[in-house]
C-alpha cells in the first residue's frame, strides 16, 4: 500500500499551504534591528535559502506498528545563507531561522500531523481517530565542529493533540568526495502525557471496543535510535539522498498495550529524497 498523506492532491495542497505560510511569515512587515553596525538593516535583509523537496519512504503504518506501508512528505527548510552551506537533514521539519551566526541558529518550526485512524491499520480499530493538525514551536542547531550538528526540536501540537514533543538528534558527516557526503548519529524522542495519551492510550471505553488493555500514559520517553545518510550532490541546487533509520520505543511508548498486543518496540525507515534550493536576497 502507498500513502501520500491521505492522495496527492490533498497532500499537494498541504504543502503548497505550508511553503505559503513560511514565505508569508518573512514577508510581514518587522521592527528593525542594526546589523553589522548599519543602522537601516532589517531583521530579514541579506541574502536567504529557501530548500523544497520531497521524500519517499518505507515506515511503519503507525507509530509503534509492526507493519510497514509507504509514505511520502514534503521537505521546506528557510534560513539565512551563510558563507558555506550547511548540513541539513531530512528529520529536520519546517524551519524558519531568525537567529543565524553560521554555528548558532535559533528560529521557528512546524510539522503537519495527519490524521490517524483505523484506515490505517485495523490494529487501531476501536481507538479514537488522531485528528489533522500541526505541531509548532522552536529549534536550536549547533556546529561545535565542521563536521558535528546538535539539532533539538521543541514543538507544541494544535488540534491533533494537545502535547509536547521534543526530539533530540546528533549528526556526524563528512565528504567522501566533491559529490558526495555520509552523516550518521543518534537520536531521542521525549514527549507529554497528552501526546502519549493520543497515540498510545487506551480508555476503558476504548479498551472495550478494541480488546486493547487499559494504558494510562504520562510524560517520559518515547524512542531512542540511530540513523544516517547518503547524500549525492547532483548539481549545485539539486541533492538525492538515501537515509535509514532505526529507533527502539523506550518507557512510555513501549508500556503501550497497542504497542505489546499488536505492534512492535522496533520501528525501521528506510527511503530516498531529493531536494532543490532556491537562493534569494531580501
Amino acid at each position: 500500500m502507498f500513502r501520500v498523506a491521505r492522495g496527492s492532491v490533498v497532500w499537494g495542497y498541504r504543502f503548497v499551504a505550508a511553503a505559503l505560510a513560511l514565505g508569508s511569515a518573512i514577508c510581514m512587515p518587522q521592527h528593525s534591528f542594526a546589523q553589522d553596525g548599519e543602522g537601516g538593516g532589517g531583521l530579514f535583509s541579506g541574502n536567504w535559502y529557501l530548500t523544497v523537496g520531497v521524500s519517499l519512504y518505507r515506515a511503519p503504518r503507525y507509530e509503534g506498528s509492526g507493519e510497514y506501508m509507504l509514505s511520502a512528505m514534503p521537505i521546506l527548510s528557510l534560513g539565512r545563507a551563510g558563507g558555506q552551506p550547511r548540513f541539513t537533514s531530512r528529520n529536520d521539519n519546517m524551519s524558519l531561522a531568525f537567529f543565524d551566526t553560521g554555528a548558532f541558529r535559533i528560529g521557528a518550526v512546524g510539522k503537519l500531523v495527519f490524521r490517524r485512524d483505523a484506515t490505517d491499520s485495523p490494529d487501531l480499530a476501536g481507538l479514537s481517530p488522531v485528528p489533522f493538525g500541526v505541531e509548532a514551536g522552536g529549534f536550536v542547531d549547533l556546529y561545535p565542529a565542521d563536521w558535528l550538528r546538535f539539532r533539538t526540536e521543541v514543538r507544541r501540537g494544535f488540534r491533533a493533540h494537545e502535547g509536547v514533543v521534543a526530539d533530540f538528534a546528533v549528526d556526524a558527516f563528512a565528504d567522501l568526495s566533491e559529490q558526495v557526503q555520509i552523516s550518521a548519529g543518534p537520536r531521542a524522542k521525549w514527549a507529554s502525557a497528552r501526546y502519549f495519551d493520543a497515540y498510545y492510550g487506551v480508555d476503558a471505553a476504548e479498551s472495550a471496543a478494541s480488546g486493547l488493555s487499559p494504558y494510562a500514559p504520562i510524560s517520559g520517553m518515547g524512542s531512542i535510535g540511530f540513523g544516517g545518510a547518503l547524500t549525492f550532490k547532483a548539481t549545485e541546487k539539486v541533492n538525492v539522498s538515501l537515509f535509514g533509520e532505526y529507533s527502539r520505543l523506550v518507557d512510555q511508548a513501549a508500556a503501550s498495550s497497542l504497542v505489546n498486543e499488536r505492534g512492535s518496540r522496533n520501528q525501521t525507515l528506510v527511503g530516498v529524497s531529493t531536494t532543490y534550493r532556491f537562493d534569494f536576497g531580501m
